[in-house]
């Protein structure tokens, strides 16, 4: 979940530091795929109404659909983080996700769900903390630990839910979540037997659950995973099981991709922090060890630093591993945890496709409860943008021959918040940029390293309406050319998008109106230089682009605002 708060932690490790933040603009799986069932679900909607899937990321900022659309998704977080660690239908479990929560989610014009899955409940495992046959320092051999029944049991239910979302149009994209790497530590993620402390012990926990990130015994559990140092393997364990994972999914064409890790996190981190270093050199290349491994790293993107990798990581790293299973999904990378803060990542160009950076943001004076004080606002403004602004930097530095212009982006956290502002804040800046996004989060599900503050909906089912108003905006879902402007302004309504056609995709620019939430009295949409077809005050709103023999030199130019034309 959300990021941790960098300013209070790095207070609690070093005491009386002035710190601030600066401010500125297994193909061995014997697992069988489910995905080539005939059983998919047929969407509720139209076919021409959806974002056409497999989405690809050839390069620069944007996803694409199979018609060539510029795709922009908008969703939420579904995660749960306590056993069984998964969402499903389950009628009067605190873990129960509907058929409602889904009809719901649709109604407010979301196409993506970040579904969360945890390692441990892939892989439980039957062995402890600490176990010297795991966690003893050596060259890394086996965990013995993997169970395919259990892990095929745990991905048939993840499937149930995922289908049950593709009956409403609305797409998956796989999040294996941790967040202070295990229970013990406060918080979940890892299995207990892929903790290993060094010996250190856990002292007593905060109840704010991100400073329990500065115990000497989590540092020491993160670094033993990111050095691969210990004879269990952890993280060639870790990669078998999104094997696994991929193997299951690979021919499912509403799971659009998967989030690889969430919020990474080392120790080096508060050291950095401690000497005011806004990046860190040591752990991004570390990162880009884990996601590429040593056969393909290169260099850091700021310095152009060449990155040697600890000797014990695998030859072969997470990305090319799933890859080579499942070719056709998007691959979300992320930085370090402070990067949501602002500070900067600067991981490297990885030479692999399909990879999408993936940001998270949150506002530094909101604290736990995840409501930033109205006087901080501006300082809100200030941070998010720059967090933005950085990871643009280093999207655009990561280009490579297999996606020149560097990665495609996506935000897949920010809010958890009561704050109306803050939310209008951050979907104004994602819309700046054409930015997608998922908020976190749907529900609050007892999250232990959330608030409970963070929900759109609300254990019934009812929705936070101001919320929802605020969230359900008029956007642009699929767009037939090149966006250049999108904007929405929550007070009025007011929603305007430019764009360059290209006049040989023949299917609409998809625009998602949320009629009876904004609109009760109707709407007034306008275009120029292309043509509404669909039906006044449709939810969504299709435009279709001259055709192909008009020279591709104008701007199609789309507005709406509320009440009916006239």
């Amino acid at each position: 979940m959300k990021g941790l708060n960098a300013a209070r932690l790095s207070t609690a490790v070093v005491v009386g530091l002035a710190f601030s933040i600066l401010v500125s603009a297994c193909s061995s799986s014997s697992l069988k795929s489910r995905g080539h069932s005939t059983a998919l679900p047929t969407p509720v909607r139209s076919a021409k109404l959806l974002v056409a899937g497999p989405l690809d990321a050839p390069g620069g900022p944007f996803l694409y659909d199979r018609y060539g659309r510029v795709v922009i998704l908008h969703g939420v977080n579904a995660v749960y983080k306590r056993p069984p660690y998964e969402l499903i239908s389950a009628p009067g479990k605190p873990y129960n996700f509907s058929a409602a929560d889904a009809k719901e989610i649709a109604s407010l014009g979301f196409d993506v769900v970040r579904l969360g899955i945890l390692w441990q409940g892939l892989e439980p495992g039957t062995l402890g903390p600490n176990n010297p046959t795991i966690c003893t320092p050596g060259k890394p051999t086996h965990a013995h630990q993997y169970n395919a029944s259990v892990a095929e049991r745990y991905l048939e239910r993840i499937g149930k839910t995922v289908s049950l979302l593709a009956k409403y149009g609305i797409y998956s994209l796989i999040d294996m979540h941790q967040d202070v790497y295990n229970q013990i530590f406060g918080g979940e993620g890892a299995p207990a037997w892929a903790v290993c402390t060094d010996g250190l012990e856990v002292t007593k926990l905060s109840p704010d659950w991100s400073l329990n990130y500065a115990q000497p015994a989590v540092g020491a559990a993160y670094s033993n995973f990111w050095h691969n140092s210990v004879v269990g393997n952890l993280q060639g364990n870790y990669d078998k099981v999104w094997q696994v994972v991929a193997e299951y999914f690979r021919g499912n064409p509403w799971v659009l991709g998967y989030d690889l890790f969430n919020e990474p996190y080392d120790r080096t981190l508060l050291t950095n922090l401690s000497e005011g270093s806004t990046f860190n050199a040591p752990f991004d290349s570390l990162l880009q060890c884990f996601y590429a491994g040593k056969e393909f790293t290169g260099h850091l993107s700021n310095s152009k630093a060449p990155i040697s990798c600890p000797p014990n990581d695998p030859r072969i790293g997470l990305i090319p591993r799933i890859q080579a299973i499942s070719p056709h999904k998007l691959l979300f990378f992320e930085r370090d945890i402070f990067t949501s803060g602002p500070d900067a990542g600067w991981i490297g160009p990885m030479p692999f496709h399909n990879l999408v950076l993936n940001i998270h943001d949150y506002c530094p004076t909101a604290g736990e409860s995840g409501n930033p004080p109205p006087s901080t606002l501006h300082t809100c403004a200030s941070d998010q943008a720059r967090t933005i602004s950085l990871a643009a930097l280093e999207r655009a530095a990561d280009t490579t021959s297999q996606q020149p212009g560097g990665p495609a982006w996506f935000l897949s956290e920010f809010g958890a918040t009561n704050s109306i502002p803050d939310i209008d804040l951050m979907t104004s800046i994602a819309n700046e940029n054409l930015l997608g996004w998922t908020y976190w989060a749907w529900k609050y599900y007892d999250d232990p390293t959330g608030n409970p503050n963070e929900a759109l909906a609300r254990p019934n089912g009812a929705l936070h309406l101001a919320k929802a108003r605020a969230l359900a905006q008029t956007y642009a879902q699929a767009i037939a050319g090149i966006p250049e402007y999108m904007s929405y302004d929550p007070s009025t309504a007011k929603f305007e998008l430019r764009y360059r056609p290209n006049p040989h995709i023949t299917e609409p620019t998809v625009v998602f109106v949320p009629e009876s939430l904004n609109y009760p009295k109707g709407y007034c949409a306008r275009a120029i230089g292309a043509t509404i077809i669909s039906r006044p005050n449709a939810t969504h709103l299709l435009i279709r682009n001259e055709p192909a023999e008009t020279p591709n030199t104008h701007l199609v130019t789309v507005s709406v605002t509320k009440k009916p034309c006239r």
